[in-house]
């Protein structure tokens, strides 16, 4: 796996995958994604040959409507994706008011809202065009996914605030317990 057409073609090749953005597709929602883990954990799975799918904790679907900033929205939407596919852990959040929740400068796009992410592994994307194809979303590229490296986005680098929520969130997923390879560089000890 080197490329981001080979990222796509993984998705593709996965029924399961594949299932959960046709769920979400259907929801119609402005600048909609699945980002995160969904995408960071198959990749992670693929390249550590796991015969088996690691248990993902929730699948993120990220929107970006003005319109309706209300969290009860969220939860709508949640639930008519429970009834789509009710043995998936959804969390949906429209990152047009994240950033209250996040307490920073308003995200200007679900894509922008990615690029903020902790962890430039993290701030991956997939969601399905108006022609049902996988389209990726990758501000700060694949290599480090692809290389097994867990790095913090730029942005996690800006302030010493944030540097250390990246390194307290690393220590805590523990990723190294399920994907041995990986390289996780730390940055208040470096």
């Amino acid at each position: 796996m080197k490329t981001e057409q080979d990222i796509i073609r993984l998705i593709e090749s996965d029924e399961e995958m594949m299932r959960i953005l046709k769920a979400a597709q259907k929801l119609e929602l402005p600048d909609w994604w699945i980002c995160a883990g969904f995408v960071r954990s198959k990749i992670w799975d693929t390249l550590h040959q796991f015969r088996e799918k690691t248990p993902m904790p929730d699948v993120d679907v990220i929107y970006f409507d003005k319109t309706n900033i209300e969290e009860k929205e969220e939860k709508r939407l949640e639930e008519r994706l429970r009834d789509l596919l009710p043995n998936v852990p959804w969390s949906v959040k429209n990152q047009a008011r994240m950033h209250i929740v996040n307490q920073v400068e308003p995200y200007k796009s679900s894509e922008n809202a990615i690029s903020k992410f902790p962890e430039t592994a993290t701030a991956i994307g997939v969601k399905l065009d108006q022609n049902n194809q996988v389209k990726l979303t990758a501000p700060w590229g694949i290599e480090d996914v692809l290389n097994l490296q867990v790095k913090p986005t730029p942005y996690f680098m800006e302030t010493s605030a944030l540097a250390a929520i990246y390194d307290e969130r690393v220590t805590k997923k523990e990723w190294q317990s399920i994907w041995h390879k990986l390289e996780i560089y730390s940055i208040t000890s470096a």
